[in-house]
């Protein structure tokens, strides 16, 4: 355990080679699952936890961490399992997502694997119950890992707005997009729709595809059809970071390296943040970072980048 807890800090210098390392853990069964160890502030023996009145039923407590109040979901229970009972010998996996630290209760931690976003498929199509919880899987010692959608659980804690209330002019928007589309790419369903909710005030056209290699066959083939490049017909391209198949960095770093697709705008939209975050961002050519989610800050962008040629 104390490798893994010394090494969590230490792992990030894969980000932006289509690869990445996943954390794994157990619930409330065998299942082993994983977590992008670049989202991990540390994992801890579970303390005490003090309940709260009126809490989500996901939420097992709050613990009091170097200072800072943490709310504990119980990750078996949120993703339609049984409650780990015994936190005493439990783990608090934590976790900053969309702005926010949480806590994972979570039944063991297992180790950290190295793996490349190649080799991360997409969940099953129609999956239903637990499985429908699930952003990716991938195999690792002829076992399958499962790569929970924690977007998707923090939205029915949490739900997120999707208004957009700043002061946005539709009609300049309207008229520097053109009958042109933007490109939406993210593996989570939850984060597209969300996408889709705040930009659609703005009265623009939109493509959603699901993760970094299908947003480049698409801007690839939309190419061919193009005189000049691809921005004749796509405004701007907004995609996330962490993407089965092709990661959203590989996915910039590729459409910033062809002469037909380099000069449409990249907006990285993601739950991963930090310094680092900024350095790859200009490292892969990037136009803009984005944390999620904020719609405002989303829809400013879009306006912004929209109005530069």
């Amino acid at each position: 355990m104390a490798g893994i807890l010394d090494s969590v800090n230490q792992r990030t210098q894969l980000v932006g080679q289509n690869r990445l390392e996943l954390l794994l853990f157990k619930l409330a069964g065998r299942q082993r699952y994983g977590i992008n160890v670049f989202k991990v502030r540390e994992v801890i023996q579970c303390p005490p936890l003090t309940a709260v009145p009126r809490r989500n039923k996901y939420v097992k407590g709050i613990a009091y961490i170097r200072g800072q109040a943490i709310s504990v979901i119980d990750l078996s229970l949120a993703t339609g399992g049984r409650a780990i009972s015994d936190i005493s010998n439990s783990f608090i996996v934590i976790a900053e997502y969309n702005r926010s630290v949480q806590g994972f209760l979570v039944n063991g931690v297992d180790r950290i694997i190295n793996i490349n976003w190649e080799n991360i498929m997409p969940p099953p199509q129609g999956a239903t119950g637990k499985q429908s919880y699930l952003t990716a899987v991938t195999e690792i010692d002829n076992e399958l890992i499962e790569i929970l959608d924690v977007e998707k659980i923090l939205e029915e804690i949490s739900p997120s707005a999707t208004t957009v209330t700043s002061p946005m002019d539709t009609q300049r928007i309207a008229k520097d997009l053109g009958d042109r589309i933007i490109l939406i790419a993210d593996d989570s369903a939850v984060a597209r729709n969300q996408v889709k909710r705040a930009l659609a005030s703005l009265g623009v056209q939109m493509e959603l595809v699901n993760n970094g290699r299908e947003a480049l066959k698409f801007l690839q083939q939309t190419a061919q059809e193009c005189s000049h490049c691809v921005t004749e017909k796509i405004g701007l391209l907004i995609s996330d970071i962490e993407m089965p198949e092709m990661d959203g960095y590989t996915l910039t770093a590729e459409v910033k390296s062809d002469p037909k697709l380099q000069q449409l705008h990249v907006i990285l939209h993601t739950s991963l943040s930090g310094v680092f975050n900024q350095q790859m961002v200009k490292k892969v050519g990037a136009d803009d970072f984005i944390a999620k989610f904020n719609p405002n800050e989303l829809a400013e962008s879009v306006q912004k980048w929209l109005q530069i040629v």
